[in-house]
């Protein structure tokens, strides 16, 4: 049974990593608190999920140029360097929303610039820290380190709503932002006592060619842009993020502390399937056990839509969550599998834009869809667009669906796969 279980062994055998890994247990958590005030104040100002859905849409653009941007400065520079900029820019901007939430008369504009300015400084980290994880740890550890990256993620997405919720009902909102920014102060001290981590070979020189040159990549490959298409469907369709305040304050009555569990819910599913996915490499259509899982997406948010029980509805979104875990696994062994080495860390960036980015624009299609017709519509409908998009895919691009594990391998040059 222990190798189901996630090993450890990059924590114990890497002090490099394992620095690296301590920082961001602490930012992570932090950062997934401000995921929830910012909207739950948003909301309180405006009373509108319109305007908590565009401060999600407000975002999307720093998000992607930062990470088209991060990933070209990941291959040019001191991977460390860039990283501590990342964490000194972003607990910034987290500092300015404390300071905005403990004025008299906090600025809803000013939430909406410092978010998106937060979005771009998250770009900048994101494809680097991916990138500098392999330099960490042999390449035996690798596929651990991977997986103990994962369940950092999702137990911060966990984590951070839940404390963020009880922050803002027991103490105030501008605590849950406090908090945030004292969180980066770990990750900064993490960083400085490592060493400096350049590119291998002196790294591609970051310009606006070596970019590009990354999402040129992507042409011609159908197998590489269903994963990222049908991710996208996931979240602009069936990602009702946006709809958590109105839901939890109203349909559940919950007040801030619900809003939390909302936003918690789909982390604890995506746990349980991590620490349950030891099945998956045994899937070889991988491209169909894609579709299918983004499917069983949209089904669990078009159920939780339906419901007005509290523990229904944290059910459901926790059943969203697992499906979505599951869906990342597969998609990033695609993309794994169909990107040259040389070009990995600008198409990370790329997946990084689509994967955070997409949950960004369903949040304004969310808040949108609720202000012409109510936040119940909203989320059913979008859950079976989701079904409905994700078969559309797999009509339209065969390639994707048919993508085998046993019949692809990277292609060094760069060519298409043969299958």
């Amino acid at each position: 049974m222990a190798k189901f279980f996630v090993d450890v062994r990059p924590l114990r055998e890497s002090p490099q990593f394992r620095l690296l890994y301590s920082g961001q247990v602490v930012s992570s958590i932090g950062s997934q608190i401000t995921v929830v005030a910012a909207p739950y104040q948003v909301y309180l100002l405006t009373r509108s999920s319109v305007m908590v859905g565009l401060l999600g849409l407000v975002a999307v653009v720093p998000l992607i140029a930062g990470s088209l941007i991060g990933g070209a400065f990941a291959d040019a520079y001191d991977r460390r360097k860039i990283l501590l900029l990342a964490q000194v820019l972003v607990g910034a901007t987290s500092l300015g929303l404390a300071i905005n939430a403990m004025l008299s008369h906090p600025q809803v504009w000013l939430i909406f610039v410092l978010t998106a300015l937060q979005a771009a400084f998250f770009g900048l980290d994101r494809p680097t820290r991916s990138a500098a994880t392999p330099s960490l740890v042999s390449p035996a550890d690798l596929p651990a380190a991977v997986a103990l990256n994962q369940l950092l993620l999702q137990l911060s997405i966990v984590v951070g709503p839940a404390l963020g919720g009880l922050l803002i009902a027991k103490v105030s909102v501008s605590s849950a932002f406090w908090v945030d920014t004292f969180s980066f102060l770990t990750a900064i001290a993490a960083l400085l006592a490592m060493r400096p981590m350049r590119p291998e070979g002196g790294g591609t020189r970051a310009s606006a060619s070596s970019i590009v040159e990354g999402v040129r990549f992507l042409k011609g490959r159908q197998a590489l842009q269903g994963s990222f298409l049908i991710d996208i469907n996931a979240m602009v369709f069936g990602m009702p993020r946006a709809l958590f305040p109105a839901l939890g304050t109203t349909v559940y009555g919950g007040g801030a502390a619900a809003v939390g569990l909302l936003y918690a819910a789909p982390g604890a599913g995506a746990i349980v399937g991590a620490l349950t996915s030891g099945w998956v490499s045994r899937v070889d259509r991988q491209g169909r056990a894609t579709i299918v899982a983004v499917m069983a997406w949209g089904g669990s948010i078009a159920l939780f839509g339906l419901t007005s029980s509290v523990p229904l509805a944290l059910l459901f979104l926790a059943l969203a969550g697992a499906a979505d875990v599951i869906s990342a696994v597969f998609r990033n062994t695609i993309l794994q599998l169909s990107v040259p080495d040389r070009l990995r860390g600008r198409l990370s960036s790329v997946h990084i834009a689509v994967v955070t980015g997409g949950p960004r624009v369903g949040d304004a299609e969310a808040g949108l869809v609720a202000g012409l017709t109510s936040p119940t519509f909203s989320v059913v409908s979008g859950g079976l667009a989701c079904i409905a998009g994700a078969v559309l895919i797999g009509r339209c691009m065969p390639r994707f669906t048919t993508w085998r594990l046993s019949s692809h391998e990277a292609d060094p040059d760069g060519e298409l796969p043969v299958a």
